[in-house]
């Protein structure tokens, strides 16, 4: 598909108002994207898993206007008028009005929360405009049913991907939250369907050993960060190792399908933990250079790889672009995993503080 195929022919009718709610998680890449194209195309394809409990709730509520004249919304977080999240949205919304031509038609009341703290420390982007995306796509098949005269609706294969080509839109990353479990976003030559606009279900036997996987998130600093996920792509440009780095993940998802089909923890781990280092490795390499990582994301992974080679554990971490690290481990490891965690990692978390998530199928309405 090519990004024209989402332009929809124009709309004979326009429902009045109405509602439409949805819940959409966040995601974990296994291998990363850093660095990116115009129109928030991806430098290199990534593969993530998603969650199940950290999602964000959204709800649009839209009315139609008397004027089309420009975007017209007001954003809600846990009931709290958000001025600050508006220049945003409103970015949002003039990247994908050529997709959607009945955006400036509503007034829209756009109520948002997440089911993990504000504070957190994790990036909410994913999950909150996937979950738009999902809201503005339901309020697009509700005109084309009320435009139809003999019951013609969106095809649901096309409602998906045309999500998550919208959310990508908004948060590169978001396109991998719309479905499950695992998803790949970026044209790779070994994976049948993957595409720079939008990610897809990873279509191939996945072994069990992958299935019901763990991530603990171990929240070890709930600041914001000192430099945003955009400056840091945009910093790619021109790195001295980007090119090099775009080679390695295209073979690092090669080698990630044969693991998934083997179920081989110990190559899963090797690329997973090597990915996440050098994500970070790009940032200290940059000009201008940053470290996301605090001296306490080095103390967990440290007793991370300690832990796994006194018991032979396939517990392993990932990061993203911050100082949090997802602890991934098979769901037969879940209890004495987490008994680790609290007697040895807790103490380097912020205020004790982590999330236990797991695997989860993506976007559900509500």
């Amino acid at each position: 598909m090519i990004a024209q195929d989402f332009i929809p022919k124009s709309y004979l009718n326009l429902p009045e108002s109405g509602q439409h709610k949805w819940a959409a998680p966040s995601n974990i890449a296994l291998v990363k994207y850093w660095g990116k194209k115009k129109d928030q195309i991806p430098e290199n394809p990534s593969v993530s898993f998603t969650l199940k409990h950290c999602k964000t709730i959204t709800s649009i509520s839209y009315s139609k206007k008397k004027s089309s004249e420009g975007f017209s919304f007001d954003v809600f977080l846990d009931g709290e008028q958000k001025e600050d999240f508006k220049p945003k949205i409103e970015t949002f919304f003039e990247r994908i009005e050529v997709y959607l031509p009945f955006l400036k038609a509503y007034y829209f009341k756009i109520e948002t929360s997440n089911t993990f703290p504000h504070s957190s420390g994790i990036a909410s982007s994913a999950s909150g405009m996937s979950a738009l995306a999902m809201c503005l796509m339901s309020l697009e098949r509700d005109i084309i049913v009320h435009s139809s005269k003999d019951g013609k609706t969106l095809d649901e294969d096309y409602l998906i991907k045309k999500a998550s080509f919208l959310a990508r839109l908004g948060s590169g990353s978001a396109s991998r939250s719309i479905e499950g479990d695992l998803i790949v976003w970026g044209k790779h030559q070994d994976i049948e369907g993957s595409s720079d606009l939008f990610g897809v279900k990873y279509p191939y036997p996945v072994h069990g050993n992958f299935k019901n996987y763990q991530d603990t998130i171990l929240l070890v600093d709930k600041g914001e960060k000192q430099v945003s996920s955009t400056v840091g792509h945009n910093l790619m440009h021109g790195h001295p190792f980007s090119e090099r780095r775009f080679e390695q993940a295209h073979e690092n998802m090669s080698k990630l399908k044969a693991v998934f089909e083997s179920g081989d923890f110990d190559a899963f781990i090797s690329i997973v933990e090597s990915e996440a280092l050098t994500l970070h490795a790009m940032m200290m390499t940059s000009m201008p250079y940053f470290i996301l990582m605090k001296p306490n994301t080095l103390e967990i992974i440290n007793a991370i790889w300690k832990f796994r080679e006194n018991t032979n554990s396939k517990v392993c971490f990932t990061l993203d672009a911050g100082a949090n690290v997802h602890v991934l481990y098979p769901e037969k490891e879940k209890e004495n995993v987490l008994r680790f965690i609290k007697e040895n990692l807790v103490v380097y978390c912020q205020n004790g503080h982590y999330i236990s998530d797991e695997i989860g199928f993506g976007a559900q309405p509500l």
